[in-house]
């Protein structure tokens, strides 16, 4: 079994005595210790699952970009086309305007 940290044993211990009751015995509070231990340790197991997929998932990705450097240099060497038709648009709304008025 995983051997909990002196420093989890003694933040559970501050914690069990800091909502300790008027007639709780030391045998209690050591029982409410312990069980927030267990609570500590899972919590702290489950962030470093956590933590070891989120790694997995971000070394998958940084791979599948790596693989596909020509894709994306494709993509960013095309010119974007909105601002000229825009231009376009604008410069013909402008002449219309002052032919017609």
């Amino acid at each position: 079994m995983n051997k909990i940290s002196v420093e989890t044993q003694e933040q559970a211990m501050k914690v069990a005595k800091g909502t300790q009751r008027p007639n709780q015995t030391k045998e209690q509070t050591k029982v409410i210790s312990q069980g927030i231990e267990k609570g500590i340790a899972e919590y702290k197991k489950q962030q470093s699952k956590k933590l070891r997929e989120r790694d997995k998932r971000r070394k998958t990705n940084f791979k599948s970009k790596a693989d596909k450097p020509e894709t994306v240099e494709a993509l960013k060497s095309e010119p974007d086309k909105l601002p000229w038709v825009l231009l376009a648009v604008s410069w013909l709304g402008f002449v219309s305007w002052y032919l017609f008025n």
